[in-house]
């Protein structure tokens, strides 16, 4: 059966179309805008104008690739801004005309399943029980467990959300990075007291920040997903590479080849999220992941 996935955060949407035979898996098509649709939302609890209609004009292509290779079945999930924003009426009713159906607005305990369920897909169980870390832009999911979730929290510290609020100078200041600092400490003890953050044989780390940081962290000369894709990256490792980002303006961040245009100006916010969670885990590296929600969307498709 051919699928296709779309997940809209907050900082990105993108789409994996594939084919799903049982427990074989083909790639077929993968796409990824950077849209901003949480631009704002964390202060004003409100989409912007322009962050819907760019966030639009990226399912508009989506929807022709979708008619254009047959797919069979679409499952659309929207995450952590969609659930914060009043007006997601207008963003949800704009996808509808487009696709024909309406996303699904998922809670933060779905959210962390499907991304466990893309996750660990790629590693064998003798690695678990597996604290899958998925740094988004508008929260963080920490998900724990070996062949399925045991214990899942979902917090408001993801990349976007974490740039917004404490980053008022490019490099940030001294006291902007103590401020956010404090702020992601108090919320990952707020994950530890459901969530054993120190119990997995195994972190795993997905979504664009963790892949960024762990393209820094190998030196590669421009963004390379099979590379990255189960790359294992030092604690030490992480720390430098969050050291290095707090200390660039933007020119710097967006001449590093690997880098993302969408992600210069929050990937610094997202790798001191990264470093902290290394630091409240304990753990000696994470594996860096590209198999995430997007793929735990398709999956679950198949299994319906």
């Amino acid at each position: 059966m051919r699928v296709a996935a779309i997940d809209c955060g907050t900082n990105s949407i993108r789409l994996l179309i594939a084919d799903i035979d049982g427990e074989n898996f083909r790639e077929v098509y993968r796409a990824m805008e950077i849209v901003r649709l949480g631009q704002g939302v964390d202060k004003t609890g409100q989409f912007h104008p322009d962050a819907i209609e760019r966030t639009l004009a990226a399912v508009d292509l989506y929807a022709a690739e979708i008619t254009r290779r047959g797919v069979e079945k679409t499952r659309f999930c929207a995450t952590s801004a969609s659930r914060d924003a009043t007006n997601r009426d207008l963003f949800l009713d704009g996808v509808h005309e487009r696709l024909g159906l309406y996303p699904e607005v998922i809670s933060g305990d779905e959210e962390a399943t499907l991304t466990f369920l893309g996750a660990i897909r790629d590693l064998p169980a003798s690695q678990g029980p597996f604290l899958v870390v998925d740094i988004g832009g508008g929260s963080t999911e920490f998900v724990y467990g070996t062949s399925s979730v045991e214990f899942a929290k979902s917090v408001n510290i993801g990349c976007v959300r974490m740039a917004e609020r404490h980053f008022h100078n490019d490099p940030p200041a001294t006291g902007e990075i103590a401020q956010a600092t404090s702020d992601i400490q108090a919320a990952i003890a707020q994950a530890a007291e459901i969530v054993p953050i120190t119990k997995a044989k195994t972190l795993i780390a997905v979504a664009g920040t963790a892949t960024t940081v762990a393209a820094a962290a190998m030196g590669l000369p421009e963004y390379d997903r099979y590379a990255i894709h189960l790359s294992r990256i030092s604690a030490e490792k992480t720390h430098e590479a969050s050291l290095m980002f707090l200390g660039m303006d933007h020119d710097q961040r967006i001449a590093l080849g690997y880098m993302h245009p969408g992600r210069v100006d929050v990937i610094t916010a997202g790798a001191l999220v990264l470093s902290q969670v290394m630091i409240a885990t304990g753990a000696s590296e994470f594996v860096a992941s590209e198999s995430d929600i997007l793929d735990g969307i398709a999956w679950s498709i198949g299994a319906r």
